[in-house]
């Protein structure tokens, strides 16, 4: 497996106590696969996210490539940090309104020191073809872009780093509906062309049907069904899944209730 994560906790003290915003969650991604993560807002889906690619502290194992990386330095964690990037949600407050475009995709580069500054422009411009952007705007500043180009320029910017993971945190919930279908088609694309590896969080499970292989459905911090995607939006065994279900897709069910508990 490319990534396995097992009994992994992250916590907060707040001040009404201590919240478990992911408890003991297990799962495995194989190399080119694509991992939905779907639950309601406040599920812990996010924390995952930024748990395993160490954004955020927790405890447990989190395994890449067979490497343990949960108890690595920020030094040892460096060379890594190339292999798993991540696309917020907000295409707009994920990208510096001081930087060009440029800029902001070569980011990465510059932080690694790959290549010299033609080379880190040659990668600059096949990254914004490979996206569907003119490279001509690489110019210009963030302010100039539509949300789903916005997007696709924070797209771009993990994308020239050829990453094995991707966490995809929410990255077409901000979009209307004809520029999400042409965001899912690039990813797909991209998924396609690069072997690439997505945690795909979301609470659009229109989406999650359009592009998962397999699904985790999350409540309160637990996985509480996982397996085949396929198999759970078709037929769900836990309440609360086909609670979610029923909102998504306009199905009749017994007690919507389990939903907002």
């Amino acid at each position: 497996m490319l990534l396995t994560i097992d009994n992994l906790h992250t916590t907060f003290n707040t001040h009404r106590g201590t919240v478990h915003a992911v408890n003991g969650l297990s799962l495995s991604v194989a190399p080119g696969e694509n991992l939905g993560n779907v639950g309601e807002s406040g599920s812990g889906k996010t924390t995952l996210g930024m748990a395993l690619l160490r954004l955020e502290r927790s405890t447990g194992d989190i395994r890449f490539n067979g490497q343990n990386i949960q108890n690595l330095s920020t030094n040892q964690l460096r060379p890594l940090r190339r292999e798993m990037q991540v696309v917020f949600q907000d295409p707009f407050g994920s990208l510096s309104p001081r930087l060009s475009v440029g800029q902001i995709v070569a980011e990465g580069l510059v932080a690694h020191n790959i290549g010299n500054e033609t080379e880190q422009q040659e990668k600059v411009i096949h990254a914004l073809e490979e996206v569907g952007l003119d490279p001509s705007t690489r110019h210009r500043y963030p302010h100039e872009f539509s949300g789903g180009q916005r997007q696709r320029i924070a797209l771009a910017r993990a994308m020239i780093m050829q990453p094995e993971v991707l966490v995809l945190d929410e990255p077409t919930s901000e979009l209307d509906r004809s520029v999400q279908a042409q965001m899912i088609n690039l990813l797909q694309k991209l998924q396609h062309d690069h072997a690439l590896a997505y945690l795909f969080i979301s609470h659009d499970l229109k989406v999650i049907r359009a592009l998962s292989d397999q699904i985790i459905v999350m409540r309160q911090g637990k996985v509480v069904e996982q397996g085949d995607a396929e198999t759970i939006l078709d037929n769900p065994t836990h309440p609360y899944t086909q609670a979610l279900m029923s909102a998504a897709f306009d199905l009749t069910v017994s007690d919507t209730s389990v939903v907002s508990q």
